[in-house]
């Protein structure tokens, strides 16, 4: 008998389960989606300037290339779009259920069975459990001192309303991550005046970034192999920014030079140039692709504030060096709640016992998918899947077959799949050793809970990954308990 299985979310790696499962013959699943279209992060994301900072070749799914990307980064409205139209093509659309916002999922013992309650009081049984709602779902918003009483517009960039006008207005944008490096260039100009603070300077490197014209176009349309180099090569590409957080030096030193020299020639303001220059070890918060941040910085408009927030005030933002930054728009660039997997859903498993609990001390699964007590759950994105040098579709992909593997198992009579929790254990204290002398422990970043423990990162290249999760071993799970045990 085909099992039931249950996805959640309806971004890459949702897409990527549901549509390795109907490949394989697999049917009887549904896609629950929380809001009124797929998309995840690209659907979430719509800020001025919102691209993808990973090739378009590889940022996009094996089994459907996309010949109509307009350039090699593209924006994230033709990511939404090929997100939309993977899910009509590869047949996905029946098994889509939009607005369904899962609160919990609870497993049923007596049944063993998945019982899964979505905000609007339905339930829905399934075999098998897939979240697949990513790690960057949930915008972090610090908590800062008198926020309450701005009297102009705040938001995060995740939370952005294309309505907003932005001409002739002061906007200070809190943050220099991987969305305020977009949005600012993408305002600059266009508002009055933009003020950035920042808390530390982030690494960067240039965007190689080009149109990809019509004959280009029309040429991938028809001859769909044509498409296969470029993705070759931008996976080549990725094989010397891997090396280089991996520890390799000569890699490393490659890229510092590049950094290094990128801000020479963008910066040539050296008081400036100091200011955005990093003091932390390249590659421990993540490094930013960009050709536009740095002059920006540089424009009479564009203020770059490197001292502390002391408050928020009703027009705008005092520092700790008690100067007044007037603004009527403020906008957090700060990230995500990454350390807080599945959060707020509640996923009770065998016995009882709550997942928040057994993460209390840092989130873990075995290849980020599977963690003993949950039998027949595998996330997608888990822990320690998020790649700071490469595409994370190809790590949503290698996690779909994996899944399938299990699907095939339990429709082939396995009754449950629940790791052992010695292989689990092992797994999580081989990861956590290869993390402690890893350049992520080196500075304060989104990779880490407040103790220190990094739970998003892999530590290895994909291509190990890849081949870690290549065939399930059945001797990793543990038998289902006998009728009437625990």
């Amino acid at each position: 008998m085909a099992p039931r299985i249950a996805i959640i979310g309806a971004g890459f790696g949702g897409v990527a389960v549901a549509a390795a499962l109907r490949r394989a013959g697999f049917h009887d699943f549904v896609l629950l989606e929380k809001a009124d279209r797929p998309g995840g992060v690209w659907r979430d994301n719509a800020y001025p300037g919102c691209a993808c900072d990973v090739p378009a070749p590889l940022y996009s799914f094996s089994f459907a290339p996309n010949p109509d990307w307009s350039r090699r980064f593209p924006p994230h409205s033709e990511i939404l779009a090929y997100l939309d139209r993977c899910v009509a093509e590869l047949g996905l659309t029946p098994h889509l259920r939009l607005g369904a916002e899962v609160t919990g999922a609870v497993w049923d013992d007596q049944e063993s069975c998945w019982r899964i309650a979505l905000a609007d009081g339905a339930e829905i049984v399934a075999d098998v459990l897939v979240p697949a709602v990513g790690q960057l779902s949930r915008p972090l918003v610090p908590r800062l001192p008198g926020a309450d009483g701005f009297r102009g517009r705040a938001l995060h960039t995740a939370r952005w309303d294309p309505a907003l006008p932005i001409e002739g207005k002061r906007v200070a944008v809190i943050g220099t991550g991987a969305s305020a490096i977009q949005l600012v260039p993408a305002i600059a100009g266009t508002a009055a005046r933009v003020v950035v603070f920042q808390r530390s300077a982030p690494w960067t490197l240039p965007k190689p970034d080009r149109r990809y014209g019509r004959v280009r176009r029309m040429l991938y349309r028809r001859v769909p192999a044509l498409m296969r180099p470029p993705r070759a090569g931008t996976w080549a590409m990725t094989l010397v920014t891997g090396a280089a957080l991996l520890g390799n030096p000569a890699a490393g030193a490659f890229l510092r030079a590049a950094s290094r020299a990128q801000r020479r020639w963008q910066v040539r303001e050296p008081v400036l140039r100091a200011r955005i220059t990093p003091d932390e070890p390249m590659g421990c918060k993540r490094v930013l692709y960009t050709s536009a941040w740095l002059p920006t910085l540089g424009r009479p408009d564009v203020d770059l504030v490197t001292a502390p927030i002391e408050a928020v005030t009703a027009d705008g933002i005092r520092t700790a060096d008690g100067a007044e930054h007037p603004c009527d728009i403020l906008v957090y660039g700060t990230g995500f709640a990454a350390t807080d997997f599945l959060t707020p859903m509640r996923v009770t498993g065998r016995g009882g016992e709550r997942l928040d609990h057994v993460w209390r001390d840092g989130a873990h699964a075995y290849l980020g998918m599977a963690v003993p007590g949950f039998p027949n759950m595998f996330l997608v994105y888990g822990p320690n899947t998020n790649t700071g040098n490469t595409s994370v579709v190809y790590f949503h992909e290698a996690q779909a077959r994996y899944i399938v593997q299990a699907v095939r198992a339990l429709a082939a009579g396995s009754g449950t799949l629940d790791v052992r929790p010695e292989v689990a254990a092992g797994y999580d204290a081989e990861l956590q050793s290869r993390l402690a002398g890893s350049v992520w422990t080196a500075c304060r970043n989104w990779y880490r809970t407040p103790s220190g423990r990094v739970v998003t990162n892999w530590p290895g290249t994909a291509a190990e990954y890849r081949r870690r999760t290549a065939r399930l071993r059945p001797d990793d799970f543990r038998p289902p308990p006998q009728a009437g045990r625990p």
